[in-house]
C-alpha cells in the first residue's frame, strides 16, 4: 500500500519587509490584502501541525499543489526553499506552483529555479535550464506514477487566473497514456481547480475543457489540486470510470475565518490496474488550533 499525503497553499509567513521597489507592482495589492485579512487567520504553527501529523502518519509522498509563497518576493521564494529542504529529500515531496509563486513577471522563473529539485521529473536534467518547459513533469514511485502540471502565471491586478495551454496538454496526455500502459496508478497534480464554477471568473482556470480532455483521453485515477482553501470532492469523466478531483483547505489557515481550517488528505492506494483500490481520509486541525484530529474516514462517500 502507498501513502500520499496532500497539502496547499501554504503561503509561507510572516510577509517580510519588501522595497519600495518591489511594492511598486501588483504586489502592493497583495501586501494590502495579507496586512488586512490574511495575516489574521494563516499560521506557520498550524503548518506545522499538519506536517507533524503526516509524519506520524508516515505518508511515503507529499503532494503540495501550489501557493507555497505570498507575493513571491525573493526572500519568500528563497524562504521556501529552505523550508522544502527541511522537509527531506526532494524525492519525496512533489510541487507544482501556483498562481502566487508567479505573483508578477519573472517570479515564476526565480521560483521553479529555487525549487527545481521538488519540480522536476525523474528522467529531467538535474540542473535548471531556462530555456527548457519543466511541467508537466513524471515521477515513478513504486505502483504510483505523479503527474505535475502548472497553471502558474502572472496575472494582472485583482485577477488570479491560471492558464492550461495546448502544448503541456499533449504532453500530459502522452505521459498518462504511458504511465497507464505501464499498470501505474496515476495521480495528477495541478494548483487551479480545473472544474467548471469551482471558483470566481477572476480567479478561474483557462483551460478546463482542454483539461478535461487530457483526463478523458490519457486517463487518470486521481486529480489533486489547491487554490480555493476549500476541501472539495468534484469528478471528471474517465476512459472507464469517473476521476476524483479533489482540492484542500490552505495548510495554514487557522481556526474562526470564513475558510476551512487548515487540513490535509491522506490517500491509501492499493491493487492493480483495472482493480485499483483508493481511499481517502482527512485531517483537519481542531478549534482550538493546537491539534489535528480525523475528520472524515471516506471523502469519497457521495
Amino acid at each position: 500500500m502507498f501513502k500520499l499525503a496532500h497539502i496547499s497553499d501554504v503561503h509561507l509567513g510572516p510577509l517580510p519587509r519588501l522595497s519600495v521597489q518591489e511594492l511598486f507592482s501588483k504586489r502592493i495589492t497583495g501586501f494590502v490584502n495579507w496586512h488586512r485579512n490574511r495575516r489574521k487567520h494563516l499560521f506557520g504553527s498550524t503548518l506545522d501541525l499538519l506536517l507533524d501529523d503526516i509524519r506520524a502518519h508516515q505518508a511515503d509522498h507529499l503532494a503540495v499543489t501550489g501557493d507555497l509563497v505570498n507575493l513571491a518576493s525573493g526572500i519568500e521564494i528563497r524562504a521556501a526553499a529552505a523550508w522544502l529542504r527541511e522537509l527531506g529529500d526532494p524525492a519525496d515531496t512533489s510541487v507544482v506552483p501556483g498562481n502566487h509563486d508567479a505573483y508578477v513577471p519573472g517570479a515564476y522563473e526565480k521560483s521553479m529555479r529555487a525549487w527545481y529539485d521538488y519540480v522536476r521529473g525523474d528522467l529531467s536534467p538535474p540542473q535548471w535550464q531556462e530555456d527548457r518547459h519543466i511541467f508537466p513533469y513524471l515521477r515513478i514511485r513504486g505502483k504510483v506514477a505523479i503527474v505535475g502540471c502548472s497553471t502558474a502565471v502572472a496575472t494582472p491586478p485583482f485577477a488570479a487566473s491560471g492558464f492550461f495551454g495546448a502544448r503541456q496538454a499533449r504532453d500530459t496526455v502522452n505521459m498518462l497514456r504511458a504511465a497507464g500502459e505501464a499498470g501505474l496508478f496515476r495521480v495528477v497534480m495541478i494548483h487551479h481547480p480545473p472544474i467548471r464554477g469551482a471558483t470566481a471568473f477572476y480567479k478561474r482556470m483557462i483551460g478546463i475543457r482542454r483539461f478535461a480532455a487530457v483526463i478523458s483521453t490519457g486517463g487518470a485515477e486521481l486529480v489533486l489540486h489547491g487554490h480555493t482553501h476549500l476541501n472539495t470532492l468534484h469528478w471528471l469523466r474517465g476512459q472507464v470510470q469517473p476521476v476524483p478531483v479533489v482540492g484542500i483547505a490552505s495548510a495554514s489557515q487557522g481556526p474562526g475565518s470564513i475558510k476551512p481550517p487548515a487540513a490535509y488528505n491522506l490517500f491509501s492506494i492499493d491493487g492493480s490496474p483495472g482493480a485499483w483500490e483508493l481511499t481517502g481520509e482527512r485531517f483537519s486541525v481542531n478549534r482550538a488550533g493546537d491539534a489535528v484530529m480525523p475528520e472524515s474516514a471516506n471523502i469519497f462517500v457521495r
